[in-house]
């Protein structure tokens, strides 16, 4: 796995990756001010209209979700540097392996899979020009000079949408066997993850029993039921994360910017911060959306009603991920992640 251990050039850079301190953005073509909006819009718009086609089908589980004894376990990760997807990505690549039926969650550009002696397979007849590879985003820095009423220039720097295409594993032909996945024993119902409760009582959350799962913000605590009431070990994992999630919201701790928005969506960056946690903890999802389910209809309106509604709740679940998994990790770096 040497390709995992690599870091260097701009384009081995994986977009919408934690990746260290002192990598650089990668250098861009700029463009005028309003073909840059409407670049961005047009990607975001893009990206929204594919999770909402997910969630609308009823043929699958929310894009944020894995199947149970997949093959794919774990976060979806570049090939160069190892590091997990963040942001709107892992969505998209969910996405993306469950239209083509891809078994690994390891991603890299064009390039990065040339650089590591791979080659990319010619696109099928029965998949469309232009969506062989999938797209996916990461926010870049962009200053604007401009002139002041008294002559002088000011510098306005604000974020836009930058895209990479990137194809699977399973799309590439080339020396990888050893990072092919291998047939997983199926999860045990009750299985004890290790890592789940080493995070658990790191965070030292007040968490208390009784008979459902919330969390109070007036007094700061977490109410989970016994362990046995749950369907599952991974059902319970994910329902104590997604409490932790809010958990997070307070100001002394994240301080979430949910301005104008409704409890659905904070429902959601909890659903999908669960989710996230899951993966990079090799917990398999739960395959019961009845907790979700009463929250699809407020979802999918506030994400037809506007398109940079799921970036700012995977943003803000990201950011939740991460400080969670900072109590039993070196926090690294974050690349910003649309």
């Amino acid at each position: 796995m040497k390709w995992l251990a690599h870091e260097g050039s701009i384009e081995s850079l994986p977009i919408g990756v934690r990746s260290p301190a002192n990598t650089r953005l990668p250098v861009v073509n700029p463009l005028k001010g309003d073909d840059m909006a409407g670049k961005t819009e047009q990607l975001r718009t893009e990206i929204t209209n594919q999770i909402i086609q997910a969630l609308e089908s009823g043929n699958s589980l929310p894009p944020w979700r894995k199947p149970w004894n997949t093959t794919n376990s774990g976060p979806h990760r570049n090939l160069i540097s190892g590091r997990p997807y963040s942001g709107v990505n892992p969505l998209v690549l969910q996405l993306a392996s469950q239209r083509h039926g891809f078994t690994s969650s390891i991603w890299a550009t064009f390039k990065q899979w040339n650089q590591a002696n791979g080659h990319v397979k010619r696109r099928p007849d029965n998949v469309k020009p232009g969506k062989w590879g999938t797209t996916i985003c990461f926010t870049a820095p962009v200053a604007k000079k401009r002139r002041t009423d008294d002559g002088s220039e000011e510098e306005d720097k604000y974020w836009i949408l930058k895209s990479y295409t990137v194809f699977n594993l399973d799309q590439v032909d080339g020396p990888f066997d050893q990072l092919r996945p291998s047939e997983t024993e199926p999860t045990k119902l009750f299985e004890k993850f290790e890592a789940a409760d080493e995070l658990i009582a790191a965070t030292e959350a007040d968490i208390r029993t009784g008979d459902r799962a919330c969390y109070v913000p007036a007094g700061d605590y977490i109410i989970m039921p016994p362990k046995e009431s749950f369907h599952s070990g991974p059902d319970y994992y994910e329902t104590a994360f997604h409490e932790l999630t809010h958990w997070t919201e307070p100001e002394h701790r994240l301080n979430w910017d949910r301005k104008g928005e409704g409890y659905a969506a904070g429902e959601l960056i909890a659903e999908i911060s669960a989710c996230y946690l899951a993966a990079e903890l090799g917990i398999p999802n739960s395959d019961r959306i009845d907790k979700s389910g009463a929250y699809l209809k407020s979802w999918l309106q506030n994400l037809k009603n506007d398109n940079r509604a799921i970036f700012r709740a995977c943003s803000q679940a990201s950011k939740a991920n991460d400080f969670l998994l900072s109590f039993v990790r070196t926090p690294e770096p974050v690349e910003a992640a649309a």
